[in-house]
């Protein structure tokens, strides 16, 4: 999956990845704004629902282009379309050959989503040394964050209803050693407590503190 050096983005699919990215922000706010204690046949909702749908299609069509420009971040925004609106069967089908293609140049976000939703890919080597080359390449992408996710497990906050969740480049990070932390136990202590040294990752900061001398 790993490839050497640092991803060459077509500037042309970045064009279309940042054109993009003022569509995304409109939609995100639609959606955030839908009310979560409604019924599901609740006509309102069904109209406001369609309304996003339609909203977010230019965006959507945007992101396809540049996902075929192997752009990473827009191969992963756009997994992440697939991973909130697509029925749950079709989520690997769609999603998982996107965040393996933005895993390998080294996206951060990618795996964590791939840990979520691409259970073949999660338990391959590859995933692991892909995992472990991430830290290296950060920098590539500093201009890129923040970054939204279904959820990030070292933040204290929650996500709220519909909202996605927000994390900045060391978020993402720390979520890394923390999949890390999960996939190697005869380094798990080591790579927890980076997690926690980034961003003080919740998740696996008890684990942490019980171990302190």
């Amino acid at each position: 999956m790993a490839v050497a050096g640092g991803p060459v983005i077509d500037p042309h699919a970045d064009l279309l990845y940042r054109q993009a990215l003022p569509l995304l922000e409109k939609a995100d706010a639609q959606s955030n704004a839908l009310p979560t204690d409604t019924a599901p046949n609740d006509q309102e909702l069904i109209r406001k629902v369609q309304s996003l749908d339609q909203a977010l299609q230019p965006a959507v069509a945007l992101l396809q282009r540049a996902a075929l420009l192997h752009h990473p971040v827009a191969e992963y925004r756009l997994a992440l379309h697939y991973i909130t609106h697509l029925p749950v069967n079709q989520i690997a089908t769609e999603a998982c050959p996107l965040l393996r293609s933005s895993l390998s140049q080294g996206f951060t976000p990618a795996a964590l989503e791939v840990g979520n939703w691409c259970p073949d890919l999660r338990n391959s080597a590859e995933y692991r040394q892909a995992l472990e080359q991430v830290p290296t390449r950060d920098s590539l992408y500093a201009g890129y964050f923040p970054q939204p996710a279904v959820r990030l497990q070292c933040l204290s906050e929650r996500p709220q209803g519909l909202a996605l969740q927000w994390g900045r480049q060391r978020d993402f990070q720390a979520e890394v050693y923390r999949l890390l932390a999960g996939l190697d136990p005869n380094q798990r202590a080591s790579y927890q407590k980076k997690a926690v040294e980034i961003n003080g990752c919740r998740a696996v900061r008890p684990q942490v503190v019980n171990h302190l001398p």
